[in-house]
């Protein structure tokens, strides 16, 4: 599989009369964004507006983060089961918008989406203080069901994206790089010198409001499935889901996975990265035994010399995740975790659920619960109304001054578990 990724960097975002891509500025239409998101039946209404780095802007309660893309050569199309059909993706050519981001908000009422500052305190914990922000604010029906808005707002940020990213699809990149995978069998004879090493992504797939899709297909319904890294990179997985904003990855992280990049990277001098195994986070034992036991096995199909284990989450998954440590071990492949941790406020508490001597070699993604108080900024993208429900929060939270006292789990990618940031600990 290979796959030519072009990059176009938008330098600003301007609402206008028509919606175009001129100069490195994306200049779109109100009415062009409003008449897709309300194509969604469950959307009553839409408002849109753009945070900027440096602006006294907060954004909350986030659901997910988009990063336009356009396939413009070879199979299927991006976002594949929700935008496009289903044909596998990632081989030809796609382009994306760097730079930018699609940020999805409004009334959610659910006790764990997140908050973006754009400048302050707590930018310095989010990726996403450094993107222009085109945000939607979406507000539903009387009486839809949450999970009914859930979908319908994820449906309006992966629309969005798309839509923007159309503006781009005669432009020329101003750069490109190829990610190029052979086939199994090719791999097996090339670098025999190198130790042959695949990335374990677990997805979360815990239930209603949290899963995370896979060409369209809920991810607790699959049993461990080898994907080309690539697939990614063309939206084949897509976040669903509302766990903790620390850790959770929105759609715009799965599309750039920096362990896939940097395995990329390291292909063909250091390693030789085979495959990306993907597998979910289950709530009871026999389905946790039924996919650590599947995973195990594609590992040692593989003929694998090393594994690294990305976890989505924390508490109920990290039994999923050294479940999958300590079976991969079992087979005599090495392993690297990447999590991060809720060791308490003092960071002196056990930092995950589970632990195994196995599991010896670990990075850290930081501690989601140290405690940090954002100041109160002149703006707000969505509504403050939920700000104390939010996991990591608290009803004293919000403080006289405006200001809110939390802990790290209220900042989307603060403790990002595949390293899409640059928090850690030791």
């Amino acid at each position: 599989m290979k796959l030519e990724l072009g990059k176009i960097t938008i330098k600003d975002i301007q609402f206008a009369e028509k919606s175009e891509i001129k100069d490195g500025v994306l200049y779109v239409s109100k009415d062009d964004l409003r008449e897709v998101a309300l194509s969604e039946e469950k959307i009553k209404a839409a408002d849109f507006e753009v945070a900027k780095p440096g602006e006294s802007v907060r954004i909350t309660p986030v659901k997910d983060v988009v990063e336009p893309r356009i396939k413009i050569e070879g199979r299927g199309g991006v976002f594949p089961g929700f935008v496009s059909g289903v044909d596998t993706v990632g081989s030809g050519k796609t382009l994306a918008l760097k730079g930018m981001a699609v940020v999805t908000t409004g009334p959610i009422v659910n006790f764990q989406e997140g908050v973006i500052d754009m400048s302050g305190p707590g930018a310095d914990y989010t990726p996403f203080s450094k993107t222009l922000n085109l945000c939607v604010i979406c507000e539903p029906y009387e009486n839809v069901e949450k999970h009914q808005y859930e979908s319908a707002l994820r449906m309006v940020g992966l629309k969005l994206a798309a839509h923007i990213a159309e503006l781009a699809k005669d432009l020329q990149p101003e750069e490109s790089t190829v990610y190029e995978t052979p086939d199994l069998l090719e791999g097996m004879k090339a670098y025999p010198e190198l130790p042959r090493v695949a990335y374990v992504q677990m997805l979360q797939s815990q239930g209603l409001l949290h899963d995370t899709y896979v060409y369209g297909v809920d991810a607790k319904k699959i049993l461990p499935t080898i994907l080309y890294p690539t697939e990614s990179m063309d939206g084949a997985i897509l976040s669903g889901n509302c766990v903790s904003a620390c850790d959770k990855n929105p759609t715009y992280i799965h599309e750039n996975n920096p362990i896939v990049e940097d395995l990329f990277a390291q292909h063909g001098k250091t390693i030789n990265f085979v495959a990306h195994v993907i597998t979910n986070e289950n709530v009871f034992l026999a389905d946790k035994e039924r996919s650590s036991n599947q995973t195990a096995k594609l590992c040692k199909m593989l003929g694998l010399d090393g594994v690294i284990i990305s976890e989505e989450g924390f508490g109920n998954p990290d039994t999923d995740l050294i479940m999958n440590c300590k079976k991969i071990e079992a087979e005599g492949i090495k392993t690297v975790v990447v999590t991060d941790e809720y060791a308490g406020r003092d960071g002196k508490s056990q930092s995950l659920a589970d632990a195994d001597q196995a599991a010896d070699a670990l990075v850290s993604g930081g501690n989601a619960n140290e405690l940090v108080r954002l100041p109160k900024l002149d703006k707000v993208i969505g509504t403050m109304e939920y700000i104390s429900k939010i996991a990591g929060s608290s009803d004293k939270a919000l403080q006289e001054d405006g200001s809110i006292e939390v802990e790290l789990q209220v900042i989307t990618g603060a403790t990002s578990e595949v390293g899409f940031n640059k928090l850690s600990a030791r």
